[in-house]
């Protein structure tokens, strides 16, 4: 039997929307809105052309997209959005080679308490600049992490870079492998997901997660591998990493017999891995071990599915 988790106050990211192409439009295919209800509806009637909105420019710019402030911007729920106490979104689109499946759009509140990241690495000149993140209340890593760049197989975001895969990493604080170790460690930042952005014409794009105990982006993160899919041996993903604040590793590479499998439309994982879109559920019942909501992300090589990325909370 399950047992739910105990969920903080404040999680650092409030709000998890997918948004999907129809015809010449974005529209809201699902959402995790949690108590804000308002911003729901406000979004449940709204759409993106193209180069429109958030999502919209996510889209049209083929990239991912932080926007830190929404008065005065291209935000189109700007005032829903300030009621909410939402302050800052994240957009970052799927494609299958060049063809979008879908923009996954994150949003969070800000006070002097909310830490985390969710950073948005560019390559430029043989290295990975910081193109853009949201810190909340990590300040001075935010700091840090503007003047600091990763060669190809350094830090998790350079590792995510060499390895064209995602990376989960633990231990921010005290990890020799995370280069910003110290100030992670000050900002309280425990946990780092970190997975890689294709987008068409092949500029390198590296999306980061990191989490912190008192105001997490997850409890519950996994790693699945769907690229035994994409060579024919079997339709289904196998779960390479993963972990949990409560059951610490589920996944061991050790023991064989650990070795856990979902077939495509086979619980959340397998429907990701049967549509190639994102997928993200809040509130409902049968979340993996007693988790409120979750959120599953395909990432796409070669036009190809070859990832899912989850967390939970």
């Amino acid at each position: 039997m399950d047992v739910a988790i105990d969920t903080p106050a404040k999680t650092f990211i409030e709000v998890t929307e997918v948004w999907v192409p129809d015809g010449d439009r974005l529209v809201l295919a699902e959402g995790d809105y949690g108590a804000l209800g308002a911003f729901e509806a406000a979004s449940r009637r709204e759409s993106f052309a193209r180069g429109e909105g958030l999502p919209g420019k996510a889209w049209a710019e083929a990239r991912p997209v932080v926007l830190k402030g929404f008065d005065g911007s291209y935000f189109k729920r700007t005032e829903a959005a300030t009621a909410a106490g939402l302050t800052a979104a994240v957009a970052i689109p799927v494609f299958a080679g060049s063809v979008l499946k879908a923009v996954l759009v994150t949003l969070c509140g800000d006070d002097d308490s909310r830490t985390g990241a969710i950073e948005v690495w560019r390559e430029q000149d043989g290295l990975l600049m910081l193109d853009d993140g949201y810190y909340g209340a990590a300040k001075h890593f935010e700091w840090v992490s503007q003047h600091t760049h990763f060669p190809r197989g350094q830090g998790l975001p350079g590792g995510v870079w060499a390895a064209k895969t995602p990376i989960l990493m633990r231990d921010l604080g005290s990890g020799y492998r995370f280069i910003r170790a110290d100030s992670a460690a000050k900002a309280g930042l425990t946990t780092g997901l970190g997975l890689p952005v294709p987008v068409p014409g092949g500029k390198t794009y590296v999306l980061t997660l990191l989490s912190a105990k008192g105001t997490p982006i997850a409890r519950r993160f996994e790693l699945w591998d769907a690229r035994a899919a994409r060579n024919g041996t079997a339709n289904e993903a196998r779960l390479i990493d993963g972990i949990c604040a409560r059951e610490g590793a589920l996944w061991d590479p050790d023991n064989a017999g650990n070795e856990r499998t979902v077939a495509a439309w086979q619980g959340a994982i397998g429907r990701v891995l049967g549509t190639g879109v994102p997928l993200v559920q809040g509130g409902k019942p049968g979340l993996a071990a007693g988790y409120d909501s979750m959120v599953a992300l395909p990432i796409h090589q070669g036009g190809e599915l070859a990832h899912i990325v989850a967390w939970y909370l």
